[in-house]
């Protein structure tokens, strides 16, 4: 049966998002904010040749540039302010999140509830600044080296050209980061997400462009065009499918007696999310992935073992293939087991009395709750995996012709659209809520005069 909020919600049209002033300023600012970004990846970093750039990023086409490209938005491509994107505080939400599982002191924040949470969300940014400042310092280098080739990318190298660069890449990271939590606070759905998502969306028609001049120069077949476009609606379908399952634990509340009357016990659901961990592992896996290669830019003559090790985990080889696949599962796994605590859960259902029918309330519920959630975390897990490599094994078969219409990036694009219309919905629900609420208080006003 359906909630009151979902009934509510199927009930909702035009003029009911006409009418929610408050929705449609949050929306505004949204798309705002997001032009601010897109206008940042247009900003070429001072002291570069832009042509001899643009001339370094076509011979590294495709590789680890191309998936750090994919997820600055094409600011990579450009060498815009905001080249690194978000990805120094990705990694440092990784590093903060696998320090809080280990240290007590950082556990003990965490569950202080919305005070600790702001102490270690200031952890992170700290730690963003750190990564941030290495990241941009092996720009530098790379950049003054010319990809180890003959090119002067850089006009005047040196030690002032480093700082600037580490000045402004730095500054850039951290107002994307800024502007990220402004949208989560003022703006709907999650900012670093939907600015992930800005930076995919823009690339897509070019990628689809490149596909379209790929067949119509005779070098794939219109078949093959007719094949990938069948396969990405299918993934797609996959991926809305996958991310709306649940399994769906039922809950039963006693009888409970209030004065001289006694109330039937009630029958609720938990909904356990087939997909708990959603779009963070792969974006995580991507970024550990590209660790070896920023590292690999400090060492003007990299040892041979860095050198092999950053070829082999260039996308549409084998080895980087196994290590990303075994990233996203870690991280299914690791995510889930922050955000979703079978023991809390299970203490919250005892003191409101609830229980699961044939489970003992307490510690076997938790440990019930536990062992399903690991079932369904091994599905969503080879979901993952199965999304995130389809593309890429296409890929290497076709020669780099589906372009930067990649699994991962696909099933970043859906599944952000899908929790930005489920935070759509959840304004105007409550725009309804308070809708209802008023009339009825202008009722009882009238009923009284």
């Amino acid at each position: 049966m359906a909630s009151a909020a979902e009934q509510l919600a199927s009930n909702m049209n035009f003029s009911a998002f006409s009418r929610a002033t408050e929705l449609k300023k949050r929306i505004w600012f949204t798309l705002g904010a997001l032009l601010v970004y897109r206008l940042g990846t247009y900003i070429p970093l001072p002291g570069i040749n832009p042509a001899e750039w643009a001339n370094s990023m076509k011979m590294h086409e495709g590789g680890l540039m191309g998936l750090a490209n994919l997820f600055s938005g094409g600011a990579i491509d450009r060498m815009a302010v905001v080249a690194l994107g978000i990805t120094p505080y990705i990694t440092a939400s990784i590093i903060i999140q696998l320090l809080t599982s280990v240290t007590p002191s950082l556990e003990a924040l965490k569950k202080e509830g919305e005070s600790g949470r702001k102490i270690i969300n200031q952890y992170t940014r700290y730690a963003t600044v750190g990564l941030a400042i290495v990241q941009a310092y092996g720009m530098a280098l790379l950049l003054e080296a010319g990809f180890g080739r003959d090119i002067q990318i850089v006009m005047n190298p040196g030690w002032f050209f480093r700082f600037s660069t580490i000045i402004t890449m730095l500054g850039g990271t951290m107002f994307l980061m800024w502007l990220g939590e402004q949208i989560t606070s003022r703006g709907i759905g999650n900012g670093i997400s939907l600015i992930i998502f800005a930076g995919i969306v823009a690339g897509l028609p070019g990628a689809i462009y490149s596909m379209l001049s790929e067949v119509s120069g005779g070098r794939q077949s219109s078949m093959v065009l007719v094949i990938v476009f069948i396969l990405a609606v299918a993934v797609i379908a996959a991926i809305v499918f996958m991310e709306r399952a649940q399994r769906r634990l039922l809950l039963q509340y006693p009888k409970r007696q209030m004065g001289n009357r006694m109330f039937q016990g009630d029958t609720s659901h938990l909904p356990l999310k087939l997909n708990t961990s959603g779009v963070i592992p792969p974006i995580f896996a991507s970024s550990l992935l590209m660790l070896p290669a920023t590292f690999s830019n400090f060492i003007k003559d990299a040892p041979l073992w860095l050198q092999s090790m950053t070829t082999a985990l260039t996308p549409t080889h084998i080895p980087h293939m196994i290590v990303y696949a075994a990233l996203m599962v870690f991280f299914c796994f690791f995510y889930t087991a922050i955000v979703f605590n079978p023991k809390d859960t299970a203490d919250q259902l005892k003191k409101h009395g609830g229980f699961i029918p044939g489970i003992r309330p307490g510690e076997r519920t938790a440990d019930y709750i536990d062992y399903v959630l690991t079932r369904i975390t091994v599905i969503g897990a080879a979901y993952i995996v199965a999304v995130c490599l389809l593309p890429e094994v296409l890929t290497m078969s076709m020669g780099g012709f589906l372009g930067g219409l990649g699994g991962t990036s696909l099933l970043i694009v859906v599944t952000v659209t899908l929790d930005t219309v489920a935070q759509i919905q959840g304004h105007l629900v409550a725009h309804q809520y308070e809708g209802l609420i008023k009339k009825s208080k202008l009722r009882g006003g009238r009923r009284h005069r």
